[in-house]
């Protein structure tokens, strides 16, 4: 934008922080980057609670596929037949399930019957070994062995003491569900879920409710439903039947004893017996220690009787644990025979593989500098999208105000008027059509200005130079000083005078300060002082002067007006019809009342005066009420006046609230009209 300098009339631009369009682009540039921000915060978090959601729903499905697996290992020595399984597994999952060896070598995939299945993806989801069970990560993510790693001691804890003194085995990572020897033929089972059923229907009869639950090797055992433990151990159902080794236990609990013992020997540590559950007991006294990690559930068989976790009390007291290097040593060797024993009953270890049907890996989100650069690039990108759309906006926004600002100072500086170019119809299209008629307007007036400069001069002019005339020849003796010298000296001033009055109301009309005295009236009175002050007038020029104030119409309301004033507009009226209409011709003066909104309470009274002298041209209609205005250039007193008296008329009538208009015809003659309401003039026009 642009502003011309006091000093000098050089033109300075403003400052870019200053001016609309640097406003413009700092507001769009904010706007831009917290919308930005604001959207890409918003998609971040959608979109990582929804991807979570989806991690959650695919977690959970790969831990079922994987359970499952584990569970068709710890079952069958080989991997032979669990095709099927796998495509069970994979169309209820809707993925891709892929088992291999540790080389690679597929042993079953879901995708198999594809012409080419899609290549395996670089890394294992899991290691599926039933004897070195993979945890789940504190992430919630499947975490297993690195292929490769076989059987081995694995994360052994050690194990704290049970309630009878005798020490057990902590988290092996052996599946529960690997049972090896200890499997139970059907004979046995049989028996011993007799024995459960019998001891079952004891302690129901004796008020305690329980029901027969089977490990994965098939021994049942009895679990009580309740929170009162200390009612079994007096109840009289003897189950210590269920509680000892079957003949095949027997045998694989003798096994494993003594791959145990050959491991302990090999160590330099003393022989240990174990028991069924796994326990076992030394001639080791107990020493302190400091601490003791807390076991995890045995994978093992467990005493036929047993009470829900949540109801088992808290305030049994513990034994002391042994000396951990010692029991550490011994849950190591426990673990390893017990690999070494089940390695010919479960299947080798194999590599699993999910993924999408198609081949690809199953859709994640991590938010790495990668992903945050993109975040940041995208964001940037609409940023520098949105700038430049408002470096546009703006330059198109502004150019017509430069425009605008131009051609107002250049009508500051003097220089003519010049149009905006109107592009468009919009704000700023307006606002340069406005800038453009009031520019028009602007110099119309001034146009007006000059031409009234030069009629007020020569309208004083005039008079002036018949006084000093008369005077001059009355000073050099041509003229004599009798009674005609002084009545044309005083027309002259009269005139003068007429001039002055009329000058004086229209500045005081344009000043706000023309003050009206209302008061109730009748218009036909009026009327009648109006054509009787004017009767001579008429007569002398041989035209006759009528007023009618029924024309049978309603009779007419009382009117509220300044009665000086408008006899004054009205008396204008006439003088220039009179003197505008030849001899023979009619002036006739008009009024009635028309009907208002509420039955004609704040109805109009209109005044109308006619006449049959020369009429106007359908041109000139437009300045009849301009001041200075003539139809007739020639000034000729008879018929021209001062130029001054129509002007009055609008300025009276609309201080009164009214309006004027005119009619006329050219040969024919002319009405003109005044309507005032019957209410009276605005109460800030009124003078006290």
């Amino acid at each position: 934008m642009l502003l011309r300098a006091e000093r000098g009339g050089q033109r300075l631009r403003l400052p870019l922080r200053k001016s609309l369009l640097g406003r413009l682009l700092a507001v769009s540039a904010l706007v831009a980057a917290c919308s930005v921000a604001a959207t890409a915060w918003l998609a971040v978090q959608t979109t990582s609670g929804a991807i979570e959601q989806e991690q959650g729903r695919n977690l959970a499905a790969d831990t079922r596929v994987l359970d499952a697996l584990l569970a068709y290992a710890a079952e069958h020595p080989t991997w032979d037949g669990v095709g099927a399984t796998v495509k069970e597994l994979a169309d209820a999952s809707d993925r891709r399930i892929t088992l291999t060896t540790q080389n690679r070598d597929v042993l079953a995939d879901s995708a198999g019957s594809t012409p080419q299945p899609p290549a395996l993806p670089p890394q294992a989801s899991a290691v599926v070994d039933p004897l070195s069970v993979a945890a789940v990560s504190s992430s919630g993510a499947m975490s297993g062995a690195e292929p490769g790693t076989g059987s081995g001691s694995g994360s052994v804890t050690v194990a704290e003491p049970g309630t009878d003194g005798a020490q057990r085995s902590g988290s092996d990572r052996v599946d529960p569900r690997a049972v090896g020897p200890f499997r139970l033929p059907q004979t046995e089972r049989t028996s011993l879920r007799r024995t459960a059923d019998e001891a079952v229907r004891c302690l129901s009869r004796s008020g305690i409710a329980s029901d027969v639950v089977e490990d994965p090797s098939g021994r049942p055992r009895i679990q009580v439903v309740g929170n009162d433990p200390d009612r079994l151990r007096g109840s009289r159902c003897a189950t210590d039947a269920l509680d000892s080794p079957t003949e095949t236990e027997t045998k694989a609990l003798a096994a494993l004893n003594e791959l145990v013992n050959a491991c302990l020997d090999r160590q330099g540590r003393e022989a240990v017996r174990l028991d069924l559950d796994l326990s076992w007991n030394t001639d080791a006294e107990p020493v302190a220690a400091s601490a003791a990690p807390q076991p995890a559930p045995v994978p093992v068989p467990v005493p036929s009787t047993s009470v829900p976790q949540e109801s088992l009390p808290t305030a049994l007291a513990t034994p002391a644990p042994l000396d951990s290097e010692i029991d550490r040593d011994i849950a190591s060797c426990v673990g390893i025979a017990r690999q070494e024993q089940l390695s010919s009953y479960v299947a080798s270890p194999a590599l699993l593989f999910i993924g999408d049907p198609g081949g690809g890996a199953v859709p994640g989100f991590d938010l790495s500098p990668g992903n945050t650069a993109k975040i940041i690039g995208v964001a940037a990108l609409v940023l520098a999208l949105t700038v430049g759309a408002s470096v546009l906006a703006g330059v198109r926004l502004v150019r017509p105000l430069h425009a605008l600002t131009g051609a107002a100072q250049r009508m500051r500086d003097g220089e003519g008027p010049s149009p905006v170019v109107v592009a468009a119809d919009n704000e700023i299209g307006r606002l340069a059509a406005a800038f453009n008629d009031m520019s028009a307007h602007r110099a119309r007036l001034e146009e007006q200005r000059k031409v009234m400069v030069s009629d007020v001069a020569h309208e004083l002019r005039t008079p002036l130079s018949n006084i000093r005339g008369w005077l001059e020849g009355a000073q050099d003796g041509i003229a004599d000083t009798d009674a005609q010298f002084v009545s044309s000296l005083l027309e002259e001033a009269l005139q003068l005078q007429h001039i002055i009055d009329d000058l004086q109301d229209l500045s005081a009309a344009d000043a706000g300060a023309l003050r009206l005295h209302p008061e109730p009236l009748r218009i036909d009175e009026l009327l009648a002082h109006v054509v009787a002050a004017h009767q001579a007038q008429a007569d002398a020029a041989g035209v006759g002067l009528t007023a009618d104030v029924s024309d049978g119409r309603a009779p007419l309301p009382e009117l509220t007006a300044d009665p000086v004033r408008l006899r004054q507009a009205i008396g204008n009226l006439v003088s220039n019809a009179v003197r505008h209409t030849p001899a023979g011709g009619r002036v006739a003066l008009r009024a009635y009342a028309t009907a208002g909104t509420s039955g004609g309470a704040d109805g109009e009274v209109v005044v109308e005066v006619a006449d049959t002298g020369s009429g106007m041209a359908p041109e000139d209609l437009p300045y009849v009420f301009d001041r200075f205005w003539r139809a007739e250039k020639s000034r000729n007193r008879r018929t021209g006046g001062s130029g001054l008296g129509l002007a009055i008329v609008r300025k009276l009538v609309e201080a009164h609230g009214g309006t004027t208009a005119v009619v006329s015809t050219l040969g024919q003659g002319s009405v003109f009209t005044l309507r005032l309401p019957s209410a009276g003039p605005d109460p800030m026009n009124t003078g006290v």
